[in-house]
């Protein structure tokens, strides 16, 4: 079986990943394609978070999107090495959801993983835009993977 991994550079994408590591067997996984998309004239650059690549403070960016990508594209396909499975990285250009789709149609892809929430404003109750179109339009099983839960804070006591 064939299967894509989609990265956008989020911690939750790298989160994903591993998750995938966690229940399946890489004996009936034959290779896994890790995609990252990178958006044409897009106003928000890619932002990898993930990679030790480039060690850089907080609003430092001083490589391109593809760098970028490239960065957390090989942050993702670490989380296999060893694991089994061939790996193939690919860096995609224009729509994230189109791509990954457009991708595991290519490769005859078995699953497809995402992270939910990767960049949306709300990642504990949304989905988000990008998971919620593959999920609906994949060509097979989708595993979307929400993020933690944030720890509540404990109800001040008052005495």
């Amino acid at each position: 079986m064939h299967v894509v991994v989609a990265t956008d550079g989020s911690p939750q994408s790298l989160a994903a990943a591993r998750h995938l590591t966690s229940f399946a067997d890489p004996a009936k996984i034959t290779t896994i394609s890790v995609v990252a998309v990178i958006r044409p004239l897009a106003s928000v650059a890619f932002a990898d978070e993930i990679s030790e690549v480039q060690q850089r403070r907080a609003g430092e960016w001083t490589g391109s999107f593809r760098e970028e990508a490239q960065n957390a594209v090989d942050a993702v396909a670490a989380v296999f090495d060893g694991w089994g499975p061939v790996i193939d990285k690919q860096i995609r250009s224009g729509s994230p959801a189109a791509e990954i789709i457009e991708a595991a149609q290519q490769v005859d892809a078995g699953l497809v993983v995402v992270a939910a929430g990767g960049r949306g404003l709300s990642d504990a109750f949304l989905v988000g835009s990008t998971a919620e179109r593959v999920q609906h339009y994949a060509p097979c099983p989708v595993l979307v993977v929400r993020p933690a839960p944030r720890p509540r804070r404990a109800a001040r006591r008052t005495t």
